[in-house]
């Protein structure tokens, strides 16, 4: 009943042609507000999906470290319980240290990383190979597969150079201690490959034999830096990441793809809501159109008012009539500012007509990603501005008294 005055509120002509102008500018405001916030939104999950996607090709699901050193030791009987733990598609064993790595001139402190023949399985880093090919080889002809920017920074071809690197680590000691007056000896690598992924990775780490890395680093046989595990479907991390800690003790740690990038996904997620405060406070400022439009529709409709008043209408009905004229401004503002927001998007992902400025990214346009959550987050946040928007004009016509003089 209320939305059917409403709705005739809306539709009937005024005798001001400005009540008319106002209501469908505070339309026009909130349909634009409502469109640059899904817009927003969508690129934002876009960029955390482009993000999420690529982190997820050197990062895996769960990944079992030490809780309190750099070393863990892992045994045949504790790999094997892993594994059979239902949900575990495949694990790999990794050891990775800081290392120097030099060609002729030129030289880089790298992160090196040693994987075994089952890395593959794991991650997608060899799926990233832009140059040369993915052999790490063995523990006596170690191979080097670069990321791209340490490529760069030791200025060779990594598919085409014929002399060997040379590699320094720091070897550890029994305790797993670094003893500085053991100066580091030299190892020798070949380049097979060039992996790109993305900046922080290809900038730091070179993947090797993993043999050849525990030489270097001065680990036993059932010593590493990690266990790094791809699960059958990666949204159970959470349950399976407690039910790997169970099995593995306090002395381990257990991590998902989330927490081994927290830092970098919680920036992501306090940026999407700070623009999403910001654009959220625009929308209140153009509210006021709305508070101005109702203002100007209660004067005009006095007469109407005090007819619903003598036939038995009370204060909270009328108030209710005006506070939903509000919510359909709103939602009609809103209604088309979502269709105007899904149309682009479509366009977008299907055209990419918004490009990316600079050649530096890994993608040459703007990625969206529509996500139901957003369109209700929107709504729900117009219809709470309409109606803190409509409740002072509404108050202002419950509380005019009754007169039918001249009616």
């Amino acid at each position: 009943m209320y939305f059917s005055f409403a709705w005739r509120y809306f539709r009937a002509k005024k005798s001001t042609q400005a009540i008319n102008v106002i209501s469908w500018i505070s339309v026009t405001a909130i349909a634009v507000g409502t469109a640059a916030l899904i817009l927003i939104l969508s690129a934002f999950n876009g960029f955390e999906g482009l993000v999420k996607s690529l982190y997820a090709s050197f990062y895996t699901d769960l990944k079992i470290s030490s809780a309190s050193g750099k070393i863990i030791t892992l045994s045949d009987e504790q790999i094997s319980k892993i594994a059979a733990v239902p949900g575990v598609a495949a694990y790999t064993a990794v050891a990775e240290d800081k290392a120097l790595i030099q060609n002729g001139d030129y030289q880089m402190l790298v992160m090196l990383k040693g994987v075994d023949t089952l890395y593959t399985h794991v991650t997608g880093v060899a799926d990233k190979i832009f140059k040369g090919s993915f052999a790490t080889g063995t523990a006596d002809f170690p191979s080097l597969v670069l990321g791209a920017g340490i490529e760069n920074g030791l200025a060779l071809n990594a598919d085409r150079h014929f002399s060997p690197l040379i590699v320094y680590m720091v070897k550890r000691s029994p305790d797993n201690l670094y003893n500085p007056l053991d100066p580091p000896l030299p190892g020798y690598a070949y380049t097979s490959g060039t992996f790109l992924i993305q900046q922080d990775f290809d900038n730091k780490y070179v993947l090797s034999n993993l043999d050849f890395v525990r030489q270097r680093m001065g680990l036993n046989e059932n010593e590493y830096s990690a266990l790094e595990i791809r699960l059958e479907n990666p949204d159970d991390a959470d349950e399976l990441k407690k039910e790997i800690q169970k099995l593995m003790g306090p002395s381990y740690k257990v991590e998902t793809r989330y927490e081994q990038n927290q830092s970098l996904f919680s920036i992501m997620r306090l940026e999407k809501w700070f623009i999403y405060g910001v654009l959220t406070l625009i929308m209140i400022i153009a509210a006021f159109n709305i508070v101005g439009a109702l203002l100007m529709l209660v004067l005009e409709k006095q007469k109407d008012i005090h007819v619903l008043k003598a036939l038995g209408a009370d204060d909270d009905y009328i108030q209710k009539i005006f506070l939903a004229q509000g919510l359909l401004l709103a939602g009609i503002g809103a209604l088309i500012g979502m269709v105007a927001a899904v149309i682009l998007c479509w366009i977008q992902i299907h055209f990419k007509v918004i490009p990316l400025e600079g050649a530096s990214f890994v993608i040459d346009y703007y990625p969206v990603q529509m996500i139901p959550a957003d369109f209700l987050l929107v709504g729900i946040t117009v219809l709470a501005i309409a109606l803190l928007a409509a409740w002072i004009p509404a108050k202002k016509a419950a509380g005019t008294p009754i007169n039918l003089k001249g009616s």
